[in-house]
C-alpha cells in the first residue's frame, strides 16, 4: 500500500473511531438522561399535580433537581475522561449555564405542546427537545475534549 493510501486508510479509521466514541457518549448520556428524566418527571408531577404549582415553576423546579443529578452522573460516567471524574463548582456552573438553554427549550416546547396535547404528553415532547439541546452543549461546550497536554489520568 502506498503512503497516500495508508494515510487515507488511517484517516478513515480515525473518523470511524471518533463516530463510535460519539455514539457511545450519546448512548451513555441518554442512559443518564433516562434516570434524570424519571426524577424530572416525578418532581414535576409532585409539584404540578400534587402541590398545585403553576406549570412553569413546577417545570423549572423539576429541572433544577434533575440537572444536579445529571451533572454528577455525567461527570463520573459519560464524560469521565473529559472531567477527570472531578466535581468542581466551575464545571457545575458551566453545566448549569449550558443547561439553561435546555430548560428554555424544554419549557417552550412544554408550553407550546400543551395547547394541542395533554400536559403530561407535552412534558414527554419537551424532554425530547431538551435532550437534543443538552447533549449538544455538554459534548461541545461543557465537557469538550481536553488537549493532550490537559488530559487527566482517569482509571
Amino acid at each position: 500500500m502506498t503512503a497516500p493510501m495508508r494515510r487515507l486508510a488511517r484517516a478513515a479509521i480515525d473518523a470511524v473511531r471518533r463516530r463510535i466514541t460519539l455514539l457511545r457518549k450519546a448512548g451513555s448520556f441518554a442512559a443518564v438522561g433516562l434516570v434524570n428524566t424519571l426524577i424530572d418527571f416525578g418532581v414535576f408531577v409532585l409539584a404540578y399535580q400534587v402541590q398545585g404549582l403553576p406549570l412553569v415553576p413546577a417545570n423549572v423546579l423539576a429541572w433544577l433537581v434533575a440537572v444536579s443529578g445529571s451533572y454528577v452522573l455525567n461527570s463520573f460516567i459519560t464524560f469521565a475522561a473529559e472531567s477527570g471524574r472531578k466535581l468542581t463548582p466551575r464545571a457545575y456552573g458551566a453545566f448549569v449555564a449550558s443547561g439553561i438553554a435546555g430548560v428554555i427549550g424544554n419549557t417552550t416546547a412544554l408550553v407550546l405542546a400543551s395547547y394541542v396535547v395533554p400536559v403530561l404528553v407535552a412534558k414527554v415532547i419537551a424532554i425530547a427537545v431538551s435532550f437534543l439541546i443538552n447533549f449538544s452543549l455538554s459534548h461541545l461546550v461543557v465537557f469538550r475534549p481536553r488537549k493532550p497536554t490537559e488530559r487527566l489520568d482517569v482509571k
